[in-house]
């Protein structure tokens, strides 16, 4: 599709109606738009603009009960069925912390939304969608069969936009600058070495990163192999295999910009398609594409209950997409069998001394 041909929302909906199988983020990407301006073809017919508050949002989703949260990037999908509760919220920034849907959420990231309704024979699906300025997804919210379906219609019913117009079209985000300014200098490793050493908290690494002005992927290659060593990129599964194999409960993040999603728990069915790597058990389902692992590494971080180790990938791009740790509280120290079975995992120069 020619970039320079404005698409009508007709002309979209024309698409999806000789792409029925498709599915509509690949659609959109193959049409050349994003996949907010996708969803918005269809305001007025099986979609509702409705406005972005974050804190009213999460507000009311309690007393919808049982949905499925799915928050996804470029190289990941992941899936949690369960409840929005125990909510803490805020401008900047905004949390659920329940048992089994655990979010941390940048509200100042959530520029669109949508209440959309798909009808499949006589099921009708429905799903909340929020995006950010370039219209990429941040955060999904799927009815399921036990949803409270008035508490639902009363929360969007609260939330719709006074503006149902079609949607301008988007600006392309490819020049935005990253969160931490980067220097030109080379990386002081010294420098590094000597505040990565010092962390006494996970939580701390960014402030770190900020201060020394450079990105994460740079600190992981530079701080030396008593702090990270890059992973065969094959070990993601094997990772998973352990974990199944020794009941190992394991905790998964998935980011994009507006939104962080974490499984905290065991993991049972593991499946391979393709490029794709699948958790599918009966509350959480991951879907990761291996081809998308630029370089994966071992990272061991300071902290004052002692180091903690996690596993993470990063695209070709540099960017994180993923990243695993073993399951632990604030407080706690980390679980014997998780900092084996990493340590346990093929490194890269184990593979070149081969």
């Amino acid at each position: 599709m020619n970039a320079q041909v404005r698409l009508t929302p007709a002309d979209i909906r024309k698409a999806r109606a000789d792409n029925s199988k498709m599915r509509e983020r690949d659609l959109a990407g193959q049409l050349g738009i994003s996949e907010a301006e996708f969803v918005a073809a269809f305001l007025g017919e099986t979609v509702t603009r409705i406005e972005p508050r974050v804190s009213d949002l999460l507000g009311g989703l309690e007393a919808v009960g049982e949905v499925m949260a799915l928050t996804r990037n470029e190289s990941a999908v992941h899936e949690k069925i369960g409840v929005y509760d125990k909510v803490v919220t805020g401008e900047f920034n905004a949390m659920v912390l329940g048992a089994d849907i655990d979010l941390r959420i940048f509200p100042q990231r959530w520029a669109h939304g949508f209440s959309v309704e798909k009808r499949d024979g006589e099921t009708v699906r429905r799903s909340l969608q929020f995006f950010d300025a370039a219209g990429q997804a941040v955060h999904k919210i799927h009815l399921r069969e036990a949803s409270n379906l008035q508490a639902f219609e009363a929360l969007v019913a609260s939330l719709v936009s006074d503006d149902q117009s079609p949607m301008a079209p988007l600006p392309t985000m490819n020049g935005e600058s990253k969160i931490v300014e980067i220097s030109a200098d080379p990386v002081d490793v010294a420098s590094l070495r000597e505040r990565w050493s010092g962390l006494t908290d996970v939580h701390q690494f960014f402030g770190m990163l900020t201060a020394l002005k450079i990105d994460r992927q740079a600190a992981v290659r530079h701080v030396g192999r008593d702090f990270a060593w890059q992973l065969n990129a094959g070990s993601v599964k094997a990772m998973f295999d352990d974990a199944v194999t020794g009941a190992i409960p394991i905790m998964c993040f998935v980011s994009n910009k507006g939104c962080i999603q974490i499984h905290s728990g065991p993991v049972h069915t593991i499946k391979e398609m393709g490029p794709w790597l699948n958790v599918m058990d009966e509350t959480f389902h991951l879907h990761l594409r291996q081809d998308h692992i630029s370089e994966l590494w071992a990272v061991r971080k300071p902290t004052k209950d002692g180091h903690v180790t996690s596993i993470e990938a990063y695209n070709k791009d540099g960017e994180l997409f993923i990243q695993f740790f073993g399951k632990r509280h604030e407080g706690e120290g980390e679980r014997a069998d998780w900092r084996a079975l990493v340590e346990a995992l093929l490194a890269v120069d184990q593979v070149d001394a081969a």
